[in-house]
């Protein structure tokens, strides 16, 4: 994924609002840029400095355009000063964006913005419990232990780049009591890259029982950390 640093070769000022002209982008580079980190194949509009809906490139380059050409689309009307002239609109990227565009770039940057949230790598990561059935022997009978019905640890997760995931439960101490890898891929409603993931670590929480350890997932794409999700870890089954 890639990112530039907006230069600031000229600005037009506008009603309050400064539309920046880009200069010769700086160099791109691929990591973890927080939460507006986009998914990979998109990058960062920039209609002004602090804009980071994340777009495709041909997206981020139509912006830089229009807001190129901003001064020469507008004209004295009944909307003031920056009234666009006949063809154009206000694309309202954000409030008080009046750079003047076609209809059809105002409404992909309407869709932009309503997908923006899905577009960003959220890493959002979270835990739940399975419990293995008895294993069908295929003659009318079934194979259990004392184990079986005990819950086990699921780490599921969206918003994350398509490819590898990598899986830690790990003790509060740091050490790691389990790791694993899942591909994340697209999944019915669900945002970006999906997984669920079976671990076969036992549940060991219950009441009284304050959680020793944390779950966390790696974006491998973006280099991106979830947040760590609290659970209790090591105890002994019999």
């Amino acid at each position: 994924m890639k990112r530039t640093l907006l230069g600031l070769a000229a600005a037009a000022t506008l009603a309050g609002l400064a539309v920046t002209v880009p200069a010769v982008s700086a160099s791109a580079a691929t990591g973890d840029f927080g939460p507006d980190t986009c998914r990979q194949g998109f990058v960062w509009r920039e209609a002004r400095p602090s804009d980071r809906v994340c777009v495709t490139s041909g997206t981020r380059t139509q912006t830089r355009n229009d807001n190129a050409a901003a001064a020469s689309r507008w004209t004295s009307g009944a909307f003031g000063p920056h009234t666009c002239v006949q063809g154009y609109v206000w694309r309202e990227a954000f409030a008080g964006d009046d750079v003047c565009v076609l209809p059809a770039v105002r409404s992909q940057a309407r869709a932009d913005n309503a997908a923006a949230a899905d577009r960003r790598v959220s890493a959002r990561l979270w835990v739940t419990k399975y419990t293995v059935p008895p294993t069908d022997n295929g003659d009318g009978t079934s194979t259990t232990t004392s184990v079986d019905d005990i819950p086990r640890l699921k780490l599921s997760g969206d918003h994350f780049n398509f490819g590898q995931v990598k899986l830690y439960l790990r003790y509060n101490t740091g050490r790691t009591f389990w790791s694993g890898a899942v591909a994340a891929s697209a999944h019915g409603g669900f945002a970006g890259g999906s997984f669920g993931k079976k671990s076969g670590v036992f549940d060991c929480s219950g009441a009284g029982r304050a959680a020793n350890g944390y779950a966390q997932a790696y974006d491998v794409v973006s280099g991106r950390w979830s947040a760590k999700v609290p659970v209790r870890i090591g105890c002994a089954v019999l």
